[in-house]
């Protein structure tokens, strides 16, 4: 029997479980999943770690109640006691008249995401291979001039197939795949310290950048770092470099959950069909981008996938929905449903691409005259209510339009709505990331430093 075969088989199970315990509904996910990771230090091997096993969830629904449980054991006795405990469950929730299953005629009957290309189909990288991929990783970044010791360098590889029956019909599985790679490296001593990292992931080993390639980033990355100070403290633009501009991006996407809206818990909850970004600015989602680890024909519900404008010239579209919040808020889903095991289905994001601009990031750099470019952030402190914005920031101190040394242990403020209206977009879009945003100019935020 084939693995997903196997993973149709219990979900199966469960739900005719779920039936005969009583239940009005139900849907059940059934996961395979294993993961290798390793981890050198000073040319040997500091760690290594391999994890494998199924986890399989059951939520059932009850005169609008829910609950849902998950488990690894997957004999029948187990299987019939959660079904039980769930139902039992279900009868002490809250009633919630939003929950519900799809209508059949709302399910997608395109199922095969192979074209997606999101599995990796050769052979499973050996423990050795990734130890060899770490200490070259490690050793390129030990070559650049400076680079005092590595923290840490590792290679990982996963994969993970999933299936997801209900009882409207829907029965379907995705499997995906994934290569990782990274090094911290750290130059100069004691409270002269600094670190940086470069690291890449993807769901084809072949697409994957070299070690050397990854190690030598960190290390070029981390010798920038030195003689790092604070910075002024006032008012000043921030220029977010591309690694970290998807974070900002990030917190546009977070108010836009219809979650949070249906919640009231939004700073963007009033502002549908409103400017949230400049003229020109395009966020889509891309679910169906191939080889993409995001990447998704169909939602945890079922429903057909597509992309869509999250905001379009500018102007904020839609809510991200599954179909609770979506009927919460009066709308249909946007098929965005993703759940685990152990958890009902939620709204969540793909694959994002920002319109980028048509400036590079070093005129930007020019432009901002006097300001911070920040490459890395620690902490945050984000009201989701009102957007007040304040986040630890390290980078570089821009004077008369160039880089002039590093700087760390600051703090940048703003209010997110003001913010996001105030951005100008570099050209520096890349490939790989399931974010695709690039560097990202904002005028007048609060920088407290020295």
């Amino acid at each position: 029997m084939s693995e997903f075969a196997r993973l149709q088989s219990l979900t199966e199970q469960l739900l005719a479980a779920a039936r005969r315990a009583g239940a009005d509904q139900a849907d059940a996910v059934a996961v395979e999943a294993a993961a290798v990771s390793v981890d050198v230090r000073a040319g040997k091997l500091e760690h290594a770690e391999r994890a494998e096993g199924v986890e399989i969830g059951l939520r059932v629904l009850l005169g609008g109640r829910q609950a849902c449980v998950s488990a690894s054991d997957r004999s029948e006795r187990t299987i019939g006691d959660m079904a039980q405990r769930a139902v039992a469950m279900a009868r002490e929730a809250p009633v919630d008249d939003t929950l519900g299953l799809a209508e059949p005629d709302e399910l997608t009957r395109d199922t095969d995401s192979t074209r997606l290309d999101l599995f990796d189909h050769g052979p499973e990288p050996e423990p050795a291979f990734l130890q060899d991929a770490a200490l070259r990783a490690e050793a390129a970044a030990l070559a650049v001039d400076g680079i005092s010791k590595i923290e840490a360098a590792g290679a990982s590889f996963s994969h993970r197939r999933m299936w997801i029956s209900a009882t409207n019909g829907f029965s379907a599985g995705v499997a995906r795949s994934g290569h990782g790679l990274s090094a911290i490296a750290i130059t100069g001593e004691g409270t002269g310290m600094e670190r940086d990292w470069a690291g890449e992931s993807r769901v084809h080993g072949s697409d994957m950048p070299s070690p050397e390639d990854i190690g030598r980033q960190a290390g070029e990355r981390t010798v920038e770092r030195r003689g790092a100070r604070k910075p002024p403290t006032g008012a000043f633009p921030i220029l977010y470099d591309e690694r970290i501009a998807s974070g900002l991006i990030g917190h546009l996407v977070s108010a836009a959950n219809g979650a949070a809206v249906a919640r009231g818990a939004s700073w963007l909850r009033d502002a549908l069909g409103e400017a949230v970004l400049p003229p020109g600015f395009d966020l889509i989602e891309e679910p169906h981008l191939p080889r993409m680890g995001g990447s998704r024909i169909f939602d945890a519900e079922g429903l057909a996938t597509a992309p869509r404008a999250i905001v379009r010239d500018g102007v904020l579209q839609g809510w991200t929905l599954d179909l609770a919040t979506g009927r919460k808020l009066g709308m249909p889903s946007t098929a965005n449903a993703m759940r685990g095991a152990g958890s009902p289905p939620s709204p969540g994001i793909t694959n994002l691409v920002l319109t980028p601009g048509e400036k590079s990031r070093e005129d930007l750099i020019r432009d901002m005259g006097r300001g911070l470019l920040v490459t890395s952030m620690l902490g945050a402190s984000i009201n989701s209510t009102t957007g007040d914005y304040s986040r630890g920031a390290s980078g570089f101190w821009v004077e008369n339009g160039q880089i002039t040394h590093a700087v760390n242990e600051c703090t940048i403020a703003g209010n997110l709505r003001d913010m996001l209206m105030r951005l100008t977009a570099a050209n520096d879009v890349r490939d790989w990331r399931a974010s695709r945003v690039p560097s990202l100019l904002i005028e007048g935020m609060t920088v407290a430093g020295e």
